[in-house]
């Protein structure tokens, strides 16, 4: 593998109503049963056709063979070195999903941090996501969208309520979308003592004004969409969205 890649690439696949191969009659056969049944999966034997199978045997060798030799993606159980896909920890929140993974070297280590994620991750995320579906319809242009999403995000906690209340909704976030300046003045060179409330003007910003002197390493915290400006002073015409205007402390 070159240095800095990914050993697998996550990726969500929707199984409703598609054929997978579950090969075993096991306690941890029954385990994937179920997990396949409840992503809507049609389970089927190792004579159908299917793209994925799951094999969980004691002696897994000649059946991911088998497989293999048929173009067939294989996950063996407790046997990462056979698997060509891995099936992580999960948290549901729908539809948001969250899946941890090990690449197959430790399921209890994938586990641990699913069950801390769990405490985290507030049971009404999903909520979330289904009041930023409406902003699509809301706001058709999509930086306006992206910039209403940012507020939405921005303004969410687990005691504010209900996401799509009336503090979130699309016609009180759209009123937030005049263009706006905020001006940042930096204590110091390194991006790790920047503030929550800095880093967040800097992630939601759609252009980046800045001093000379301010360092590449805070700019490379602003999205990497955002336009870079070099100047001495704020702008005088922010522009639509927000600008975030950063300079270094004297």
């Amino acid at each position: 593998m070159a240095v800095g890649g990914l050993h697998s690439l996550p990726i969500f696949v929707r199984l409703e109503g598609r054929p997978v191969m579950l090969i075993g009659d096991g306690e941890a056969a029954k385990a994937k049963r179920r997990l396949l049944e409840r992503a809507g999966a049609v389970v089927v034997g190792e004579d159908a056709e299917a793209a994925l199978a799951i094999v969980a045997l004691e002696e897994p060798d000649a059946t991911v063979a088998r497989l293999k030799a048929r173009g067939v993606l294989v996950n063996a159980v407790d046997r990462s070195d056979l698997c060509d896909f891995t099936l992580p920890a999960i948290i549901d929140r729908s539809p948001v999903i969250v899946a941890v993974g090990t690449g197959g070297v430790s399921a209890g280590l994938a586990a641990a941090l699913r069950q801390r994620l769990e405490t985290m991750l507030p049971a009404d995320l999903g909520d979330l996501a289904e009041a930023a579906r409406t902003l699509r319809e809301a706001f058709p242009d999509s930086s306006e969208r992206r910039r209403a999403i940012d507020d939405l995000l921005h303004s969410y906690s687990r005691e504010s309520g209900n996401p799509g209340s009336q503090g979130n909704n699309p016609a009180t976030l759209g009123s937030r979308l005049r263009g706006s300046t905020e001006r940042i003045v930096l204590n110091s060179p390194n991006p790790d003592d920047l503030t929550l409330r800095q880093a967040r003007a800097l992630a939601s910003a759609d252009r980046v004004v800045h001093a000379p002197g301010v360092p590449a390493a805070i700019l490379d915290r602003a999205r990497a969409d955002a336009a870079r400006i070099v100047s001495d002073a704020p702008p005088l015409e922010p522009g639509s969205g927000l600008t975030v205007y950063l300079e270094m402390a004297r």
